[in-house]
């Protein structure tokens, strides 16, 4: 009997690959149809965020909206729909 296991292998009929070991792409490789798929926003580098020293609750909530509206304001995060709860 052999050790081999096969991490690698089509699945569903051939519809999906499934990757259960490393992924190496050689010099020269292509990938086709991941347009984007790795971008950043355009805004980046990410604003700098202080560290909190929130003693509070209220604090801690504080200082995390404000990470949020920083990371909305990079274009990480979308902005929250309009009736979306908090």
């Amino acid at each position: 009997m052999s050790d081999f296991t096969t991490r690698n292998y089509f699945a569903h009929g051939g519809n999906e690959l499934v990757i259960g070991g490393k992924l190496t792409f050689l010099p020269g490789s292509t990938v086709e149809g991941a347009e984007g798929l790795l971008d950043m926003p355009d805004k980046a580098p990410l604003p700098s965020v202080l560290d909190s020293k929130a003693t509070t609750a209220a604090g801690l909530r504080d200082d995390f909206n404000h990470l949020l509206a920083a990371l909305r304001e990079s274009g990480v995060l979308a902005a929250p729909e309009a009736g979306d709860a908090p």
